[in-house]
């Protein structure tokens, strides 16, 4: 990757590769500023397959830093900001890092503190990586690289247990770029807003660099103002976001009359999106929403098309992606009949190599034959396509029945007084396990109850299915990644006395 990223600042050198805030870095002067501090890490004696942690903002310092690390040849991760010191522990601990770079103003004092004891030869501040910007005849280092070594660790969010790394190689993200589909097109320009040290940046810089984009960095924290803001200012062709963010964004004031002719297409990832949720940006936006289905241990795993049928655009997640294959199998592994519920494999080239310094967990995940099992529960229509149901650790057994809070959640989401919705299972007298809906009103002064809402899902779905208790909220909880955090729901569930409805 690293003789791709010298080709394309030859070739495009005034072509902007990045916009955050007021400052503009073109390709010329990314990879300038990447080679002079890639020459600095192999000066402080980093080799070819170090591991170099990045403890940045996502900003354009985070991209020098990114790229640098590919041209010196080292393998390269990202830390999230909003990870607390359990976890940056967790993950410095597995890592054994040559080199760490962090910002000690965008961490809290007890991470930063813990950094400085991590096992580490250096730690670059970020200050510092001002004064390593090279002169003239700063040259790109050729340290070379098979297509099999490791590049990249990208870190599981950790909301079940320690933090998992899943590990690429350069042949892994090229078929990710492969795999892109109509998200990618020449000098696109592209609204970043998951953190970059998430695999929505950290496995698709390779394809910023295949296709010459330019991605525009969302401030953060994240904010629907600021979205909207630079989606107008910055003319931006393809947005990426979670289903949270589009929902916010949609109750931005100005959305309805603002001009977006420009945007081609928008994304939805990390989480599944409800079908009311795909219905609503497409109308008040006026683009196509399309939906990808990935995780950390594959970025590309299966996604719509803008000219699908709207019952494929809001009732699955669409067909494997170019390079992948995707099974749904039961307890035994085999294959389950079509419209059979069953735990989502998959198996392609971009799929992870394996978890980091963790070949135990690796064999458990992965078999011989490449395939990937998840935890994730889905089943294929009549044409192919692959409907999410849940996943197996949120899943919920009611009075002997399986429930999957995922569908009941895409189900709530259509109620016209409901805004975003979470279903969680505690446990229960007598049925085992009852279902907790958290509910975030359209309108807090005239919130759904629970009879409205067991009604709803009741002309839907089995009885068995329906909530047994309602929490009306303000907001769901989410993680450093921006998905709901189920985990901390449950405590809620389980630990309030009396629900308000």
């Amino acid at each position: 990757m690293g003789d791709a990223f010298v080709a394309v600042a030859q070739q495009f050198p005034e072509v902007l590769a990045y916009v955050e805030g007021d400052q503009r870095m073109t390709f010329a002067e990314w990879f300038r500023r990447s080679d002079a501090l890639a020459t600095d890490l192999l000066h402080g004696g980093l080799q070819a397959g170090d591991v170099v942690s990045i403890l940045l903002p996502s900003s354009i310092d985070y991209a020098v830093m990114f790229g640098a690390a590919v041209l010196a040849g080292a393998v390269v991760t990202g830390l999230n900001t909003r990870l607390g010191v359990k976890e940056v522990e967790a993950i410095l601990g597995q890592l054994h890092s040559h080199t760490i770079v962090v910002d000690p103003d965008s961490f809290s004092f007890p991470v930063v503190d813990f950094v400085q004891r991590a096992p580490h030869q250096r730690i670059l501040l970020r200050a510092h990586m001002k004064t390593s910007r090279g002169g003239e005849g700063t040259q790109y280092h050729r340290v070379l690289r098979k297509s099999d070594d490791p590049v990249v660790i990208i870190w599981t969010s950790g909301t079940t247990g320690i933090p998992k790394g899943a590990w690429f190689d350069h042949r892994s993200m090229l078929a990710a770029v492969a795999s892109a589909g109509v998200m990618s097109r020449g000098f696109d320009v592209k609204l970043v807003s998951t953190p970059f040290a998430h695999a929505g940046y950290m496995a698709k810089m390779w394809d910023q660099i295949a296709w010459v984009t330019t991605a525009v960095i969302s401030p953060q924290p994240w904010c629907a103002a600021d979205m909207l803001r630079l989606l107008i200012d910055e003319r931006v062709t393809v947005a990426g976001g979670v289903p949270t963010q589009w929902a916010k964004l949609l109750q931005e004031p100005g959305i309805d009359s603002a001009d977006l002719s420009h945007l081609r297409l928008g994304l939805v990832a990390t989480a599944p999106a409800s079908p009311e949720l795909i219905e609503r940006v497409a109308a008040t936006i006026g683009c196509p929403l399309v939906v990808r289905y990935a995780m950390t241990e594959s970025p590309s795993i299966t996604g719509t098309h803008p000219h699908d049928d709207p019952q494929v655009q809001t009732r699955t997640v669409g067909r494997a992606q170019f390079g992948m294959s995707v099974q749904v199998i039961d307890g035994d592994g085999h294959q389950v009949p079509v419209g059979s519920v069953g735990r989502v494999r998959v198996r392609g080239s971009c799929v992870m190599r394996g978890y980091w310094n963790n070949p135990t967990l690796t064999t458990a995940c992965l078999d011989t034959e490449g395939w990937l099992t998840s935890t994730d529960l889905g089943r294929f229509d009549a044409l192919g396509n692959l409907v999410l149901v849940g996943r197996t650790n949120d899943m919920y057994i009611r009075g002997g029945y399986n429930v999957y809070p995922l569908e009941i959640e895409n189900l709530l989401a259509e109620h016209p007084a409901v805004d975003r919705a979470a279903v969680v299972g505690v446990p229960a007298a007598v049925i085992g396990e009852m279902g907790v809906a958290f509910v975030v009103p359209v309108d807090s002064q005239s919130p759904p109850t629970l009879n409205d809402v067991r009604f709803w899902v009741s002309q839907h779905l089995a009885d068995y299915k329906m909530p047994d208790r309602l929490e009306i909220v303000s907001e769901l909880p989410l993680t450093a990644m921006m998905k709901v955090d189920r985990q901390v729901l449950i405590e809620l569930a389980e630990g309030t006395g009396g629900f308000l409805q």
